[in-house]
């Protein structure tokens, strides 16, 4: 049977869904991040609040704490994932346009409670969304569904950061939220548009929704060194991210320079790299993209090394964005692709989460750290060291069992068990 093209996949109405799913998780990451900085730092708010706020966005970190709630329940519509889903992207189109009510200088303590209430709904969205894609799509679809999902993250950020910061220059900022915040219909389109998983047993109770998650995915021969793998993989590439924007000041590019280079261009060079790694994975297998893609996605820190090299050098900066951010997109793709594989549809939801949560903890903790080790070893050391750190997630690979990604076997429901599973709609 041969493998669909990248032209193929996106004549497919479901891959539009993906995008659109994409497009509605990635659109409120910024409205509480980046753009709501720059909005209070046009109020004038200071500096020591602004960083407060940066603490609204912890529930993407703590998000697994409550996926199991939506493994065990389903709502009395559209089903155990779209029903979660809708409910999630109807919650943040109020939440965010509630935020346009408010002047965050003003009252700061209303917006960080609105910020955060976002947050959360954004989070409990990301949680349902994963799920649904484990549960739908197919090992061999898996590829081109992060890619195409993965590109509509990137058109809600771009929408929730370019067009955002250009709408305020010209409508206000209130405006602009309540746009943004209409935005959010997209996702609703797509939910109700899209058919509900079939086929799998919900968990009975929560407890078993809390527990039988680590239970199933430990009694699995590899479950560790897999873990390890998860935490270790983009490690490297999240260092040096820390550091990329600082680095190209730095060196003395301007704001405008770099915004249009590394936010514009490499936005476009993430989605490129996406749905080429996705075409790639297809034919690839799993396994041979992740090392491949990784060690890609290593490699280019050293154009970064030798930027620091170079000094100011714009077709360098470019060379480096790019390589940069395809690599970097191929790279998630299989990386996501893996994460799904890890999943039993079951219980896709919390084992997703939690596997997610612990593949960005590493990073987090690093990034933390990444101004003292440039500071310390120089421009030129510190990128050296992050091709380094790529390095023992692409020997653990080679040890990991092979039957790691198939969940393991659940003897089927009785039939008076079936029959108490709710309904779901298609």
């Amino acid at each position: 049977m041969s493998k669909p093209s990248i032209f193929q996949v996106l004549r497919s109405p479901r891959a539009w869904l993906l995008v659109a799913l994409g497009f509605a998780s990635g659109m409120p990451l910024l409205l509480v991040g980046g753009t709501l900085s720059a909005w209070m730092t046009n109020e004038g708010v200071n500096l020591k609040t602004i960083g407060i706020f940066t603490l609204v966005s912890s529930p993407y970190t703590f998000k697994f704490i409550w996926a199991p709630l939506m493994d065990r329940f389903a709502l009395p519509f559209l089903g155990r994932r779209r029903g979660w889903m809708l409910l999630t992207q109807v919650g943040l189109m109020g939440a965010i346009a509630a935020m346009g009510f408010v002047n965050p200088k003003d009252d700061p303590f209303t917006m960080a409670s609105l910020a955060l209430l976002v947050s959360f709904l954004s989070a409990s969205q990301d949680v349902v969304s994963d799920a649904w894609r484990t549960d739908t799509l197919s090992e061999a679809e898996r590829g081109f569904g992060v890619a195409t999902f993965v590109m509509g993250y990137r058109f809600g950020m771009i929408a929730s950061g370019a067009l955002a910061l250009s709408l305020s220059q010209f409508i206000g900022w209130s405006q602009t939220y309540w746009i943004m915040a209409s935005f959010m219909v997209v996702g609703v389109v797509a939910t109700v548009l899209a058919r509900e998983p079939q086929g799998q047993r919900p968990p009975r109770t929560l407890t078993e929704a809390a527990v039988v998650p680590f239970v199933d995915y430990f009694r699995r021969d590899g479950a560790l060194l897999a873990l390890l793998f998860l935490l270790l993989y983009k490690l490297g590439d999240a260092v040096a991210g820390g550091m990329t924007t600082p680095f190209f000041l730095k060196l003395g590019f301007s704001n405008l320079e770099v915004g249009t280079i590394s936010k514009g261009v490499g936005m476009a060079a993430t989605i490129v790299g996406a749905l080429f790694g996705g075409a790639l994975l297809a034919r690839l297998g799993t396994r041979r993209s992740l090392f491949i893609f990784g060690a890609l996605q290593a490699l280019t820190n050293l154009t970064f090394l030798a930027l620091a090299l170079l000094g100011k050098n714009h077709l360098m900066l470019a060379v480096a964005i790019c390589t940069d951010n395809v690599c970097g997109g191929m790279a998630t793709t299989a990386f996501g692709a893996f994460t799904m594989s890890l999943c039993n549809k079951r219980f896709s939801a919390t084992q997703f989460a939690l596997l997610s949560a612990l593949a960005n903890f590493g990073g987090r903790m690093l990034t933390a750290t990444s101004g003292f080790l440039a500071e310390g070893m120089g421009w030129a050391g510190f990128f050296g060291l992050t091709v380094v750190l790529a390095l023992p997630a692409l020997v653990l690979l080679k040890f990991l069992p092979e039957g790691i990604a198939a969940p393991v076997p659940e003897p089927e429901p009785a039939p008076a068990e079936l029959n108490a599973v709710p309904s779901v709609a298609r």
